[in-house]
């Protein structure tokens, strides 16, 4: 099979397009002929040298990167059921990677079956950024009464909560950088899409809602739009804050205010979800959103053989939607 291996932490061009051998599953586990294999934000940093996983040990190297994937079953390992085979599924690995490939190998129990209305571009997004905003909802559900600001709303996570936040009846506003991101999130449902690298952005807004002020800001950018944003919050306003790209991946900090700020990822957010698998929950229930045809994700496409090329564009937020390589 193709895979995409990284054999020294780095730059993107570090991430080459070779043939390897094809996985094979073992007990418990399947064998899927990749689809759609997701690119996150975290593989990034990993790709760098970042610390992750259970140990807290760079990842080693050599590896196949990617930890979302979407395809159908071809084979299956010993104590699987045969009807997973010929299915179409989506799956996280976890902490296991290998999902920037022909071929990628997870437990069965990971999978999801794919809703029959979803591509697999989009099941991916589900899976991982849609798992992702349906945890971050918990803390936050918008209503009809709420103003909410989202930074980074042509983002994936982005869209999705402009989306949910429409359909439950809030105001919502929408920052993206550039008029052609911003027009997305216009198109998108958004009552009001600025750009934030206009220094004028917050008085627009404030314009805009005349004289109401936002009941909370859904974070994942940090830094000066996030100060700002938090300028435009009423008295009781929340900050929920999911991740600080503005400020850099690594090193930076997102605006925290006492009594407003709330840092809502990782144990925190399945803590919340609650259950067993916390995780899985939160799955279905953006699986669930989609099939319904109340979330529609954006993606933006790359071949597998550009995964360096996709990688450069997501760390640059040169793309729109959550990026997915296909091979």
């Amino acid at each position: 099979m193709h895979a995409i291996r990284l054999h020294a932490f780095g730059p993107p061009e570090n991430l080459t397009h070779e043939q390897v051998e094809d996985p094979r599953p073992g007990p418990g586990q399947v064998r899927i002929a990749v689809r759609a294999a997701g690119v996150h934000l975290l593989d990034a940093a990993l790709r760098e040298g970042m610390r992750g996983g259970p140990a807290a040990e760079p990842t080693p190297l050599p590896t196949i990167p990617g930890r979302e994937v979407a395809g159908i079953v071809e084979s299956l390992g010993e104590g699987v059921t045969g009807d997973w085979l010929g299915t179409r599924v989506v799956a996280h690995l976890g902490f296991v990677p290998g999902g920037y490939a022909e071929l990628a190998v997870t437990e069965a129990e990971r999978l999801h079956e794919i809703p029959g209305n979803l591509d697999f571009a989009e099941a991916v997004a589900m899976i991982g950024t849609g798992r992702t905003a349906m945890g971050i909802l918990q803390f936050a559900e918008p209503g009809p009464d709420s103003v909410v600001i989202v930074p980074a709303a042509a983002g994936g996570i982005g869209t999705l909560l402009v989306q949910y936040a429409k359909n439950a009846g809030a105001t919502v506003v929408g920052l993206a950088g550039g008029p052609e991101k911003t027009a997305r999130v216009q198109a998108g449902g958004a009552d009001l899409a600025v750009d934030y690298k206009d220094p004028a952005w917050p008085a627009k807004v404030r314009a805009h809602l005349g004289g109401r002020r936002a009941t909370v800001v859904f974070d994942g950018v940090g830094g000066d739009i996030a100060r700002e944003a938090v300028g435009l919050l009423g008295p009781g306003g929340q900050h929920i804050v999911f991740g600080w790209s503005g400020e850099g991946i690594r090193n930076g900090e997102p605006h925290l205010v006492d009594g407003v700020s709330e840092q809502v990822l990782g144990p925190v957010m399945l803590g919340k979800a609650g259950g067993p698998d916390p995780v899985r929950t939160l799955e279905l229930r953006a699986l669930a959103e989609a099939a319904a045809g109340r979330l529609t994700p954006a993606v933006q496409r790359f071949p597998l053989a550009e995964a360096a090329a996709a990688h450069r564009a997501l760390e640059t937020r040169g793309t729109v939607g959550k990026v997915v390589l296909e091979p």
